[in-house]
């Protein structure tokens, strides 16, 4: 398979995978990890968000979760299960209500039937999003893929309940026939 540029560069500045641009990218934007102490990555495998997350903000909580193994990550605590179990996570939950930043890259295994995985995205995403309204402080971030689907002002308009900004984001390391897109949603 070759390489698109994005993944090039990442080789070649060793990340450990493309999408570190992504959310370099709207950092740039949103000055993500302002004021930021503690941080939950929700599908964080193979841990590029979690990598640029623990060198953004060095000796702070970071909490990665997935279902996938993942490289250790200097500063951050990994913990191999399935979201949809995080409340069996003593070390997150002893967190709650601490989370300042909640980010997530998480998207599901696609199948090609259409109506399938957008209900499979749209379950990941509501969970998510109940994740990290559950964990997070008053006053906390919340990044999350999605995908532009008939699911996605669904989506969206659940966000822009719980955070008082919303806004979208498409990085130019997305694939331009990938049809993911980023909410950013603050309080």
């Amino acid at each position: 398979m070759r390489q698109d540029y994005w993944a090039k560069k990442a080789k070649l500045k060793g990340f450990r995978s493309r999408a570190v641009f992504k959310i370099m990218e709207i950092d740039q934007k949103v000055d993500l990890f302002k004021n930021v102490k503690s941080i939950l990555d929700i599908g964080s495998s193979p841990g590029g968000w979690s990598e640029y997350a623990s060198k953004k903000c060095p000796n702070k909580n970071i909490f990665a979760i997935d279902l996938l193994e993942m490289e250790p990550v200097d500063n951050v605590s990994f913990f191999k299960a399935d979201i949809k179990n995080i409340d069996q996570i003593k070390a997150v939950n002893d967190k709650k209500g601490t989370f300042d930043l909640v980010i997530s890259d998480l998207a599901p295994n696609i199948t090609g039937i259409g109506a399938v995985d957008n209900e499979s995205i749209l379950e990941l995403n509501m969970l998510t999003l109940e994740i990290a309204v559950n964990l997070s402080k008053t006053q906390s971030k919340f990044l999350v893929k999605t995908f532009q689907n008939n699911n996605f002002k669904y989506f969206r308009s659940f966000m822009e309940k719980k955070f008082s900004l919303v806004q979208n984001f498409k990085p130019l390391a997305s694939k331009n026939r990938s049809s993911e897109i980023y909410l950013y949603g603050e309080n």
